[in-house]
This record gives structure tokens, C-alpha cells and sequence, in this order.
């Protein structure tokens, strides 16, 4: 990574004096000692987590008095009770298992949104599929995720199929084998943004329906989540990585190439071509609506949320999703 810096530093030098961003920033420097920090991944390194990396390679965590220590989950549901548990100062997840967590009494909150849209997808290759109500008679994978089968029956509901009518199969993380072999006639659980890329640079016709375009409220797909007593007890070092990780995508988005180099070189086993094109798909979902700063979290949106999972038996109380649950202090220009 090292010999990377040079080049990143330059090209992001440029384009920072060229563009500006278009967003204001704290100031943030060290200014003594170097605190450590470590991160846990939400999974494998992938094209979600380029601001990341590239806020590594150009030095933006270093500049911010941080030495940042990024780990990878040998399980995808594990990132929350460690850093629950105290093993990592910080962890990214999702916001239906911050609120899951949360109501078997986490202590855990939301410090800034990484993807502002949901990823997940009902997607199939089957053909003439056409949406929702070609599901009637057919047969669904999903994770076995609850809130995966949660979606599922809104998406029926909304779309006048029984779901009676419609077979729900657990295929794990096996979705797009599970398309492409014809056990399922379609999926939820697929990123448009990586399965989606995958399958058509494989020469496939995915056909892919977003969560919010069919009942399922709006939500932030990825997270950035921190204990409480983190917050109280080390909230400037919080806020410098939060902002440090906005300079990331900032710059990812100003230079998606140079951006992906620097993800695959942290993670070597990513074919290249398909990251590049993960990304350029994945950018304009990292950022919110002019005006924000990156990260915002919109808690009417999450209190929107929180109700539906109340609704649907995902959750033991109706969850303060919009206010507790979330706080944007530490975005740029949001906190002291």
C-alpha cells in the first residue's frame, strides 16, 4: 500500500483543487499522539466499503491522529456482538439488525449511513419475468434472513399475490447459483450493485426490482455503528474517523479508477473489472441529497422504518428508530 500513497496523494490533490467536493468539513487534525482504532467489516472487502479503502491509501485516517485496524468477520453476523461485546471500537452493519440488536437491548447507535439506499433486490433471470406478480406459483430464495421473508410478504401484499401461493426457500448465500441452476424462479437478498454487476458482465438479463419500489420502506442498507459509552467516552476520535471516511468517498467518487485500484490492492482476490463497475454503480448510492453532509441519516425515514419492522413481528417493542437510534453529531459541520 505504501507505494500506492504517491499516486493516490497526487491525482486526489487534483481533483480536490479542481472540484473542492462540494462539502465543508470540521477541521480535524492529529495533534499528538496516535489513537488506534479498529474497524469491523460488515463482510468480505468489496466495492461497498472503496471509500474505506481509499481514506487508507491517501493517508485520511493518519492525518486524523487515527491508526485504523480494519477486520473482517469470520461470520456476517457476528460484526454487532463484538463490537457489543467490546472487541472493536466500531463496526459496519445494516439497519435492520442495528434495530434488531437494539431491541434485545444493545447498546449500540447508528453514526453515519455508507449506503443511503437499500442494496437488496427481488431479482431473477427467468424469462418473461416481469415484477412482483410473476412470483404467483413460483418459488423464492432468500438468506433466511427474517426480515428478508418480512420483505417478501409485503412485496406480495403490495403486488395482490397470495402468499399462499408464492414457495420461500432458504438457499444461504447461494443466490445466484440458485438462479442460474432454475431452483428458484427469483431471489431476495441480491445487491443490485454486486450480484446485479456480476451477472451481467457474465452476459446475463437480470431483471431487478428494488426494495423501495414495492412496499418495503426506505432504509440505509449499510451503517457505521458505535457503542454509546464509545461515543461518550471517545467521541472526538469518532468524529475524526467519520469524517475522515467522508474524504474517502469523496475522493472515490472524484476518482472511482484510482479508488478501485486501492480497494483491490487491499483485497486482492477481486476481479478488478468487476469492482470498477461495483463501484461506479455503487457511487451515487454513498451519498445523500444536496446539502447533507455524507453519512446524514434521515430519522424520519428510520422511524418510517422501525414502525414497519414493529409491524411485522420483527421487533418485541415499537422502537424510537428515529431518534435513539441513530444521531448524526458526528457528520461535518453537525457536532461540537
Amino acid at each position: 500500500m505504501k507505494r500506492l500513497l504517491p499516486l493516490v496523494a497526487a491525482f486526489a490533490a487534483l481533483a480536490l483543487a479542481s472540484a473542492g467536493c462540494g462539502e465543508k468539513h470540521d477541521t480535524i487534525t492529529g495533534g499528538g499522539a496516535t489513537r488506534s482504532l479498529t474497524l469491523m467489516l460488515d463482510y468480505l472487502p468489496n466495492p461497498d466499503h472503496v471509500g474505506l479503502y481509499m481514506a487508507l491509501a491517501h493517508g485520511d485516517f493518519a492525518r486524523a491522529g487515527l491508526d485504523v485496524n480494519v477486520q473482517t468477520p469470520s461470520d456476517p453476523a457476528a460484526p454487532l456482538k463484538l463490537l457489543e461485546a467490546g472487541k472493536v471500537d466500531l463496526a459496519i452493519s445494516y439497519e435492520p439488525e442495528l434495530l434488531i440488536a437494539r431491541d434485545k437491548g444493545a447498546q449500540l447507535v447508528s453514526v453515519g449511513a455508507i449506503s443511503q439506499v437499500p442494496l437488496t433486490t427481488l431479482m431473477s433471470l427467468k424469462r418473461g419475468f416481469q415484477g412482483p406478480r410473476d412470483l404467483r406459483g413460483g418459488r423464492v430464495g432468500t438468506a433466511g434472513i427474517p426480515y428478508q421473508s418480512a420483505y417478501l410478504q409485503t412485496i406480495l401484499q403490495r403486488a395482490g399475490v397470495p402468499a399462499k401461493s408464492v414457495k420461500e426457500t432458504n438457499v444461504g448465500f447461494n443466490l445466484v447459483p440458485a438462479m442460474l441452476s432454475k431452483k428458484v424462479d427469483a431471489t431476495l437478498g441480491a445487491y443490485w450493485n454486486v450480484e446485479g454487476v456480476q451477472l451481467r458482465q457474465a452476459g446475463k438479463r437480470p431483471h431487478i426490482v428494488r426494495m423501495e419500489q414495492v412496499g418495503v420502506p426506505t432504509y440505509d442498507e449499510l451503517i457505521l455503528v458505535a457503542r454509546k459509552d464509545t461515543l461518550a467516552n471517545r467521541g472526538d476520535d469518532v468524529r475524526a474517523f467519520v469524517q475522515a471516511l467522508a474524504r474517502g468517498y469523496e475522493l472515490a467518487r472524484a476518482l472511482p479508477r484510482l479508488a478501485t485500484y486501492a480497494l483491490v490492492r487491499a483485497a486482492p482476490d477481486l476481479d478488478r473489472r468487476f469492482a470498477l463497475a461495483s463501484v461506479r454503480a455503487s457511487l451515487p448510492a454513498f451519498f445523500p441529497a444536496a446539502g447533507k453532509p455524507w453519512g446524514w441519516q434521515d430519522p424520519k425515514a428510520w422511524a418510517a422504518y422501525g414502525r414497519w419492522m414493529f409491524a411485522h413481528d420483527l421487533l418485541g417493542v415499537e422502537p424510537n428508530a428515529g431518534g435513539t437510534a441513530l444521531t448524526n453529531e458526528f457528520l461535518a459541520g453537525q457536532g461540537g
